[in-house]
Order: structure tokens, then sequence, then C-alpha cells
């Protein structure tokens, strides 16, 4: 096992105490513990992941990075990568609170239409009784906790996931999927079938669709913009080749980051910075709270056609 120093400690500390962290709060926090910067420093931060990871792998976990598909900004969070009956135990939801978590994640990332989000009435209607499997039959006797799990019960635990940042909830009244959910599940989305996104290939969760009918060509707004800043011939749609046309308002560029701090509050910032992507492989696992342990492949359901135009 490699040694690790205090400012690795500091490193796993900072993430298990505050959860997910944005990836400028993570280089600001490196920078104040090493005194480099990863940007000037590309190596040396890449080192210390990989000491960082090599020492946890002894214990399941492991340091991640993901992209938020709501903010285009990459995060940095740790998992566990074991999800058994034992890992279980550590979990502080109840069995219908899980099954409530696993039936949002299904109902977003199932959606045709890519908005990456339910309206909270949506989720509060959601049926418990649907993550039972395929095993049972009509017959099958319905848990009294799930009977039981009404629609407040429905509310405290969606505000609980989402101070947990398993998911989180807009003020327009949609509940998304918090940077937890694409840390952890990235393996589910692809076994599950969820459309990719043309330019990355990562679940489109969240994105644009293309207009052309029968195309089910979806792109991250991110990712769009990269696309569209190239020549106009090469502006068209990667599936149909007809000119995309992008049913966003104003395609914002996210290169103008947020002044990094220590807090999670956001602070505009006046300069731009060059992004840097830690490209660690995200599989199916769960964090402290073992969340993904819920999440077994159902029969498989391929979106298709959206229904509706995104938000």
């Amino acid at each position: 096992m490699p040694e690790l120093s205090w400012r690795h400690h500091t490193l796993i500390q900072a993430l298990l105490a505050r959860g997910p962290l944005r990836e400028d709060h993570f280089h600001l926090l490196f920078t104040r513990i090493t005194g480099k910067t990863p940007d000037n420093d590309q190596q040396l931060f890449n080192s210390y992941l990989l000491t960082i990871n090599k020492a946890l792998s002894f214990a399941q976990f492991e340091l991640r990075g993901c992209r938020n598909q709501y903010d285009g900004r990459v995060y940095y969070g740790l998992v566990n990568n074991v999800s058994d009956e034992q890992s279980k135990l550590g979990t502080k939801y109840s069995v219908p609170q899980i099954a409530f978590y696993k039936a949002i994640v299904e109902a977003i990332a199932q959606d045709p239409s890519a908005q990456g989000g339910i309206s909270n009435i949506s989720a509060l209607n959601l049926q418990l009784e649907n993550q039972m499997g395929d095993t049972g039959s009509q017959s099958q006797v319905i848990p009294a906790a799930f009977k039981n799990f009404s629609i407040s019960l429905k509310e405290k635990t969606i505000a609980e996931l989402a101070q947990d940042k398993w998911l989180s909830c807009s003020p327009d009244g949609f509940v998304n999927l918090g940077v937890r959910s694409f840390l952890d599940l990235r393996s589910w989305f692809r076994s599950n079938d969820v459309p990719s996104c043309e330019v990355c290939n990562e679940a489109g969760v969240k994105a644009e669709l293309c207009n052309t009918e029968d195309c089910t060509v979806r792109v991250h707004r991110y990712c769009l913009k990269k696309m569209l800043s190239n020549k106009k011939s090469k502006r068209a749609c990667p599936g149909c080749g007809i000119q995309w046309r992008s049913t966003a308002s104003n395609i914002e560029s996210r290169e103008e980051e947020d002044e990094p701090d220590t807090h999670t509050q956001d602070q505009p910032s006046s300069h731009k910075r060059k992004k840097s992507r830690l490209n660690i492989d995200i599989d199916l696992g769960s964090n402290e709270d073992c969340m993904a342990e819920a999440f077994q492949p159902p029969a498989s359901r391929r979106a298709t056609r959206r229904s509706a135009r995104p938000r």
C-alpha cells in the first residue's frame, strides 16, 4: 500500500466531509495544500490522485471525476466500489427511500425528451411497487413500508437526497439528478441503454435533440457549444447531416468559470481558466451511503424518440 502524507489525507478528508467538490474548488484546495497549481503542475496533480486511488483501492473506494450535465462543470468525489449486503448496512436511507430514489432516476433517464428532470408532482406520484422487480406475480405481497410511504415521506426524502447531492431541485419545480448520481451511475446508464451524447459518448440525460424527425441524436449543451463553434460546414447533425438548429435561446460558454474558493457558494470571476479533466473510469458503484446497491439492471427499456421538446 502506498504511503499517504498529510496532504493526501487532507484531500481525502475534504471530499468525505463536503461531498463532491467542483473542479475549481478542488484545485484551490490542492494549491493551498501543496503550494502548486494543477494547471502548471499537472503531472504532480495526477500523481497525487494516482497515489490516493492506489491507497483507497484496498478499502474498495475510489476518487472519481465526472461532468455535471446541468452546468457542464467537472466535479471530484469519492465512491465505494462495493455493492453487497454488508455495504447496505452503512446506508442511512431506508428500503422505501432507496426504491423511491431509483424510481426517480429511472423516470429521468428514460425520458425520451432528455429534459434531465421530472416535475415535482410527477416525482411524488411515482409508485414504489414498480421497484419490486419482475420476479413477482400480480399476487405478490407489497411490503407495508411501500404502502405506507406517503406523499409527505416522499417530499422529505427528496429534500434529504438533494441535501446529500443525489438529487437537485430547480426553482421551477423540477427534480433533477445530483452530481453524486453522475459519479456513481455511469455504468448503470450504459447497461440500461440510456442514449448517449453523440459528441462525448456519455449518457445524454440532459441534452438537446436533433430537430429532424426520426433522428435520435442528442448532444449535451456544453458539447453542442463546441460543435457549433466549428466551421459552418461542420455544424450539421452527426446523425442525419441536416443543419443543427438549437432549441436553446442562447448557448452560453462555460469557459467563464467562477472564482475558486473553499466554499460551495459560487462567486463571479472576471478571468477564464483552462479546464483540466481527470480521465477516471466511472464504474457502477456506491459511496458511503451505498445508494447504487438498488440499481440492479431491470429489463432493458431503450428510450426511443422524444415525446416533447427539451426544456
